[in-house]
């Protein structure tokens, strides 16, 4: 999983650069246009005095976050429209020369927006880009590459977020020793309410001990509690 870290714009800056709550319903995606990596792209938004923003960028080694997923943020040239005021956006870095870092970039940025609609619940119609909301070529090495392709790639991640994983192979000694520890963990329980008169009437007559009321019971065990009975009866 890409690593993520977070670089919040100041509360007292929020009526700047991201002054409404939000409660997204959509993913917007954009390129950077520029050869920087994430943590100077969001270190260089939330410090300066440009309304501009966005949620974060990604570059071939992090996610940077910079703006909180419930305040809105400036991006997409829809002034009030649902893509400023009810998108997440992720900038993809190193768009500007592309090459390596940015292949890099677009894969982890595939996989961070999987992690997203997973999150919310969403499915692929929730991912967007900028170019739908005002027109302009954005993200435009992305766009330039295939927007079709690069949401397979979204796609493709997200299946394996939806993928169960196989179960492992257990060890003898392992499930032994998960074994033991459910018994232990069933015989500290009390006696149940539905079997407390017969748990007690049995321990009355002698046929069990009166401890651990819900341990397993063997067959050698059912034996011998056959044979008090049985004997208890020829008396």
């Amino acid at each position: 999983m890409v690593p993520i870290r977070k670089n919040l714009v100041a509360p007292e800056r929020y009526s700047l650069k991201c002054p409404y709550p939000m409660k997204p319903t959509r993913i917007v995606v954009h390129n950077t246009g520029n050869d920087a990596p994430a943590k100077n792209e969001v270190s260089y938004m939330v410090r300066n005095d440009s309304e501009v923003g966005f949620h974060a960028a990604v570059d071939d080694v992090e996610v940077v976050q910079g703006i909180p997923f419930d305040r809105n943020a400036w991006a997409c040239g829809d002034g009030n429209g649902k893509g400023n005021r009810e998108g997440v956006h992720i900038e993809i870095c190193y768009s500007k020369s592309g090459g390596a870092r940015f292949i890099q970039a677009e894969k982890n940025a595939a996989e961070y927006i999987a992690s997203l609609l997973r999150e919310y619940g969403w499915g692929m119609d929730r991912v967007t880009k900028h170019q739908d909301y005002n027109g302009k070529y954005c993200p435009h090495r992305t766009l330039n590459m295939g927007w079709g392709r690069f949401l397979k790639m979204v796609q493709s991640e997200l299946d394996k977020l939806s993928k169960p994983k196989e179960d492992e192979e257990m060890s003898y000694e392992l499930f032994k020793d998960y074994m033991d520890r459910y018994n232990q963990e069933q015989a500290r329980k009390p006696v149940s309410a539905w079997a407390k008169d017969g748990w007690e009437e049995t321990v009355a007559a002698g046929e069990l001990d009166g401890t651990q009321p819900r341990a397993p019971l063997t067959r050698e065990q059912y034996a011998v509690i056959r044979a008090k009975q049985k004997r208890n009866a020829a008396k």
